[in-house]
């Protein structure tokens, strides 16, 4: 099999997103300068293989973009191996008791609302479902935890992206106000 060369292997987005962050240091200790900076980003934009993006950081010293091992192609197939399970946050995963909680919650609700709507139990049966929900979560919750944080890192990391790219733009437009 004919294996591709390192600086002709394609890149991926997260290579992109490496060798941007690389270069948002380098301009942070002043070794670029804005300009500089927006030509590299837009070259790093358009770069396709590793070598282009080689390039682009041949006189700069370290931090450079990081790539990911990629995988070779096998000429035999490996055995199978066992299968992955699925994420203990998946349906597919989760334990009888799980299922049980999962299907009977939304029954809850829906009953002690019907109840209480037709007058046959007062107010408080809503705490069942309530309870249901409470017990549940302190049993198998963590999961939910990591996901919500995890959302929150990356939406953290948008907007930072976001930021840094407004002052990058309200610098060069300042910088071509000021050379008029």
């Amino acid at each position: 099999m004919t294996e591709v060369p390192s600086p002709q292997l394609r890149i991926s987005d997260q290579n992109r997103e490496s060798a941007l962050s690389a270069l948002g240091e380098h301009m942070s200790a002043g070794r670029i300068d804005i300009d500089e900076y927006g030509e590299r980003s837009a070259r790093i934009t358009a770069a396709k293989t590793r070598g282009e993006l080689v390039e682009i950081f041949a006189d700069l010293p370290a931090p450079h973009p990081q790539y990911e091992e990629v995988q070779q192609a096998v000429a035999a197939p490996e055995p199978a191996a066992a299968p992955v399970p699925a994420s203990p946050r998946t349906p597919d995963n989760w334990s009888p008791p799980q299922r049980f909680l999962a299907a009977i919650v939304p029954l809850a609700f829906i009953a002690a609302i019907a109840l209480i709507a037709t007058g046959t139990l007062a107010w408080p049966i809503i705490f069942v479902p309530i309870g249901l929900t409470v017990f549940g979560k302190s049993m198998w919750g963590h999961d939910w935890n990591h996901d919500q944080n995890h959302r929150d890192r990356h939406d953290r990391h948008l907007r930072d992206r976001e930021r840094r790219r407004e002052l990058r733009d309200s610098f060069r437009e300042h910088r071509r106000g000021l050379d008029r």
